[in-house]
């Protein structure tokens, strides 16, 4: 296997300032498009058709748009299994309507007409009609926020156990820095794509939350390692770099060929029009390669960073405890 001999920790300013960057941005289009929530966390209703045939997402929102006056999201749930005959596939669109109104059965019965005058061939019927409580939509948001809490809280403190050799809370703490600079970067392509935060969203965070920490926790370990062979006087610079530069390789693979896979997913979604996949497998892949580039150039450099002040402070305070 290959051995690096990158410098990453005397090259930290310019990958802190990469991450900064990204977030800059971010934070700009977060003020220009704002935050985007799906009905599941802000209340709305829900109706889901079956329909015959081809579609295209754009003008169905449109035509509702116009039926309705009441923006809307729609998704389209497409039968991959008849893919050669569509006109037997078992294809279903949702159609959310955000706010605190129901809506009645004129209204559904206006959109129906509409779509069914623009598609006359798709067999618009009705296969579920729900709402979502706005109060039932804030409990799950905040459920949600919880969950993401308890896990940074469950991370931390396992860190922190098992390498307390190193110096545990030390490094669980920038473990977590990085974990929330991929939570970042994932909500921001959210934004920028314009997609609403809904379930997808959750379960890209947590998925990427695991899957960050373990290429982290990776590079711990072999720093622990080295801690042990290099001796307890080596620098922290020199003791970090060899250890991810020792794991470079395992990190680059595995984050490549779990971004491959994705991006088939991605792909293939696309070519469908599967909304409810592409919004999952989009921010995934750049959660994926956050997460990777988190772990080598943000985690170790920043454990670096915090230990050598910390060792500063000490020799700094010695000559005043001598005295």
């Amino acid at each position: 296997m290959r051995t690096y001999h990158i410098k990453f920790c005397e090259r930290k300013k310019i990958f802190f300032g990469i991450s900064l960057a990204i977030i800059a941005i971010g934070i700009i289009f977060n003020f220009i498009f704002g935050t985007s929530l799906d009905i599941q966390f802000t209340g709305g209703a829900v109706i889901r058709y079956s329909y015959s045939g081809s579609i295209q997402q754009g003008e169905v929102e449109n035509i509702v748009k116009d039926a309705s006056g009441k923006d809307v999201t729609v998704r389209i749930h497409e039968d991959m299994s008849t893919v050669n005959d569509p006109t037997q596939a078992n294809n279903s669109v949702s159609i959310s309507f955000a706010g605190t109104d129901s809506i009645s059965l004129e209204e559904q019965q206006s959109i129906a007409s509409a779509l069914d005058e623009q598609y006359p061939d798709a067999h618009f019927e009705v296969v579920e009609s729900s709402s979502v409580n706005p109060t039932m939509g804030k409990n799950f948001l905040l459920k949600c926020a919880m969950a993401v809490l308890i896990a940074f809280i469950l991370l931390l403190v396992y860190v922190g156990f098992r390498f307390r050799k190193i110096g545990g809370l030390t490094a669980g703490a920038m473990a977590i820095v990085a974990l929330l600079h991929d939570v970042l970067i994932v909500y921001f392509v959210f934004v920028v794509f314009r997609m609403p935060i809904n379930d997808s969203f959750m379960a890209v965070v947590l998925t990427i939350l695991g899957y960050s920490l373990n290429n982290t926790i990776i590079i711990y370990d072999r720093i622990r390692e080295n801690r042990r062979l290099m001796g307890p006087k080596t620098p922290y610079a020199e003791l970090v770099n060899a250890s991810i530069n020792q794991t470079l390789t395992r990190s680059i693979y595995t984050s490549l060929t779990t971004f491959v896979a994705i991006a088939a997913v991605f792909v293939v979604g696309s070519i469908y029009g599967l909304t409810s996949v592409t919004t999952f497998a989009l921010p995934m892949m750049v959660g994926i390669v956050a997460g990777c580039y988190s772990s080598v150039c943000i985690a170790g450099p920043l454990y670096v960073a915090w230990e050598e002040h910390r060792e500063k402070k000490r020799n700094a305070a010695a000559p005043v405890e001598s005295k």
